[in-house]
């Protein structure tokens, strides 16, 4: 697991463009899947542009700590299992 921001934001630079799936922590028991590609990066956020067939907004940004703190983990379709970034 990368162990800091620059870590991640490295390792998700490498992945521009890829299709992938965003498990996101949004309760106690409750779990959201947005499925998109990863389109920029920036210093302290990433972007990901949804699939507008299952989501309502086109667009939804993270931080790095999210994935740092796993509040949210990626899931990039080419690879076999999940990715934290």
């Amino acid at each position: 697991m990368p162990t800091s921001i620059i870590t991640i934001k490295h390792k998700l630079d490498s992945h521009l463009g890829d299709p992938l799936t965003v498990v996101a922590r949004a309760g106690r028991k409750k779990v959201t899947k947005r499925h998109g590609i990863l389109k920029e990066t920036f210093p302290a956020v990433f972007v990901v542009d949804l699939d507008q067939d299952q989501n309502n907004f086109e667009h939804v940004s993270y931080s790095y700590t999210d994935l740092l703190t796993k509040n949210i983990t990626l899931k990039f379709n080419d690879e076999a299992e999940e990715a934290e970034a």
